[in-house]
């Protein structure tokens, strides 16, 4: 019998020349210009100015953008790469892009008019951040029960309404903002809106003080009479719910992409940890609990990878990916937060303190189970269409 190999499914893990090259650069750029300032940004909870430019520089910031907006036209695949590298130096600084790629681009590659697409991918690929805005004080998990309204005058949409937990808000100048046009019309009321920093009624409010992803911006949206050009429409009107579905189903990769990179970068300083601290006379890589604890660990870890890389070369592929995402995000938010965990333990005391990388590990691991749709959120979406038969 012969068997013959499905060629289009074999490089599941397989790079190309060009994923290996991408992969090594970016981990080369987050060892050399990230590494040496994560501290110092984590204590300030707040990204180093001069490093953002870096990442525009290096193309990180528009991946998967066509080559004609600026961007380096590569795939989803790649998006995982570099999020997963920065990642495993620093999570704040992974989500900037992760961010920027996936729930900014994208959507605007996807849903926006030619127009819109030259003026603001264009400007998205030199330079300036961007930032989705969904969540509202009242509507986390119940992503369309959205308080923010707007309302057509004119040539105009005016928004009013508050945005909450928006990831790059203080550096943003450019807002994916969902509101509703028609609250009689529930979740088909609701409809996507390109805003920019300076128009009128828009400002950014409070930023969190977080518990991990410090340096990452977390920030308020104040929306008080916010005048939109109709222009600035995002897709057809009362489709917002479509393109934030579709947007957050792509962004789950690039979470799990973060989580196995937070991962990875604990569980590399463990080893070397492990390899150099002695007790009763011999290195801590010498006692069997030890390596059963860390084989454990690396292999969930390498569990947690295929699936984040299935999903991206799924999305790639342009077969159905949603319950992969979702599977992918889930599973890697569990295991980051076990693996974490274990790395503080291991090293023991020390581990506890700002002293050793793995306790900013521990803390930048669990907003993975929370944000892009918590853990039940991602349960209940596999389950729908697990049963949908």
């Amino acid at each position: 019998m012969t068997i013959e190999l499905d060629t289009a499914r074999a490089p599941l893990t397989v790079l190309s020349e060009d994923e290996t090259m991408f992969r090594d650069a970016v981990t080369a750029f987050a060892d050399e210009q990230v590494r040496p300032r994560v501290q110092a940004m984590d204590r300030a909870g707040k990204l180093d100015p001069e490093l953002i430019p870096e990442f525009f520089g290096l193309g990180l910031m528009g991946i998967a953008v066509p080559e004609e907006y600026g961007g380096a036209a590569g795939t989803m695949m790649m998006v995982t790469l570099g999020v997963e590298a920065v990642s495993r130096v620093d999570a704040s600084s992974a989500i900037l892009m992760d961010v920027q790629n996936t729930l900014v681009n994208s959507p605007l590659t996807r849903f926006g008019t030619d127009a819109q697409r030259k003026q603001y991918l264009t400007k998205l690929t030199a330079g300036t951040v961007g930032a989705y805005a969904l969540s509202e004080p009242g509507s986390g998990s119940d992503a369309f029960g959205l308080a923010t309204r707007a309302e057509r005058r004119g040539d105009d949409w005016v928004l009013t309404g508050r945005k909450l937990w928006i990831t790059n808000g203080a550096e943003a100048e450019i807002f994916i903002v969902f509101a509703t046009v028609d609250a009689s019309a529930g979740y088909r009321g609701i409809t996507a809106f390109i805003i920019e920093r300076g128009f009128a009624g828009f400002s950014v409010g409070k930023k969190e003080d977080k518990l991990g992803i410090r340096a990452s911006s977390t920030t308020e949206l104040i929306l008080d009479g916010c005048v939109v050009p109709a222009a600035n429409v995002l897709g057809p009107v009362g489709q917002g719910y479509k393109i934030a579905i579709e947007t957050l189903n792509e962004g789950r990769i690039g979470i799990g992409a973060q989580m196995i990179g937070v991962a990875r970068g604990a569980l590399d300083a463990t080893v070397q940890y492990v390899r150099e601290r002695t007790q009763f006379g011999k290195p801590l890589a010498e006692f069997q609990g030890i390596q059963f604890q860390l084989a454990q660990a690396a292999t969930e870890l390498e569990a947690a990878r295929l699936m984040v890389y299935n999903a991206a070369r799924l999305k790639d592929a342009g077969r159905p990916f949603t319950q992969e995402a979702a599977m992918a995000k889930l599973f890697s938010s569990q295991v980051t937060e076990r693996v974490t965990s274990l790395c503080v333990e291991l090293h023991g005391g020390y581990g506890y303190t700002k002293d050793y990388p793995v306790e900013k590990f521990y803390r930048d691991a669990k907003i993975g189970t929370i944000y892009e749709g918590t853990s039940n959120m991602q349960l209940q979406t596999i389950a729908k269409l697990l049963l949908r038969g």
